[in-house]
């Protein structure tokens, strides 16, 4: 019989082969696995499901259902290959439909975290993780993107990066100011300084020479937040390394505002920088962001006004 292990294996080979990457969901399985092994589980049941989505203790409830999910798409699968396999219920940690109010930094906290980031005792943690920090500030490209960056994919003379297979799986090109190339080639020098044998590719290095993942990017980020002295207000969502590319998104259009510009006919070519499908996607930073609602209310209430 099949094990558990070799049939998530089987899943994720056939649904990549129809261009999914699957990276964090094979991970996940992995892990489930892993779990079920441990107490001599050999299939899928709903109880062994829940239990392991839940247990990162004092998680988000949608992290448990996004869990789950992974866990849940997978028995779909594999109970057409094994009777005994249980799916779990939709309604068991149902996810949320309303997409998570981004957290804003000010340039103020920005600052403060590239601060915090330097304060690290390794030199090379503390130089990778304030250049990334400052690298997703300063582009607004996905926590995802800046971590698979090889350094084939950086020109600093160019002032470019490439971004290769994104979320959609297209690749993009993405301009730099040339003071964000002065601090990536700083730490490109000082990289290659403290990690002159690396064994990865990858532009960004952890501690070990390997490529910088999301456990450690997380990890390396609540301890900035909490050198940095950013704390939650009750009420609000956890601040995340991904909501700076919110951050960038919502500065620029704010920008936009304060300058007149013509907002409607610039939003394309940020949708197309930030790699979204559709400036639909990127419209919803209005919705967002009450900044940004007020300044459009106050174009559409200036544009009443003008004598037809």
């Amino acid at each position: 019989m099949t094990t558990l292990r070799e049939a998530v294996d089987r899943y994720l080979a056939i649904r990549r082969s129809l261009g999914y990457k699957l990276k964090i969901e094979g991970r996940m399985l992995g892990q489930f696995v892993t779990f079920c092994d441990a107490r001599e589980l050999n299939h899928v049941t709903v109880a062994a499901a829940v239990e392991w989505a839940t247990t990162p203790e004092g998680a988000d409830a949608s992290w448990w259902a996004a869990r789950l999910t992974v866990v849940r798409e997978f028995a779909r699968f594999q109970a057409a290959f094994d009777a005994r396999t249980e799916v779990p219920p939709t309604a068991l940690l149902p996810r949320t439909a309303d997409r998570c109010e981004p957290r804003l930094y000010s340039p103020a906290e920005i600052t403060a975290m590239l601060r915090a980031a330097r304060r690290f005792k390794n030199p090379l943690r503390a130089a990778t993780v304030e250049t990334f920090i400052g690298l997703m500030a300063a582009t607004g490209i996905r926590t995802g993107e800046a971590m698979s960056l090889d350094r084939s994919d950086v020109d600093l003379d160019g002032l470019l990066l490439l971004i290769r297979g994104t979320k959609f799986g297209k690749s993009r090109l993405v301009p730099l100011h040339p003071s964000t190339a002065e601090h990536l080639a700083a730490y490109q020098a000082r990289r290659d300084e403290l990690c002159p044998h690396p064994s990865t590719a990858a532009f960004f290095v952890s501690c070990a020479g390997t490529r910088l993942n999301h456990h450690s990017a997380s990890t390396a980020f609540a301890h900035v937040l909490k050198t940095a002295a950013i704390i939650t207000p009750a009420g609000t969502t956890k601040p995340r390394l991904y909501d700076l590319r919110h951050t960038f998104a919502v500065t620029t259009m704010a920008n936009w505002y304060a300058t007149g510009a013509d907002v409607a006919h610039l939003l394309p070519a940020l949708s197309t920088y930030l790699g979204h499908i559709s400036p639909a996607t990127t419209y919803w930073y209005l919705h967002a962001c009450p900044q940004l609602m007020t300044e459009a209310a106050k174009r559409l209430e200036a544009s009443w006004e003008e004598p037809s």
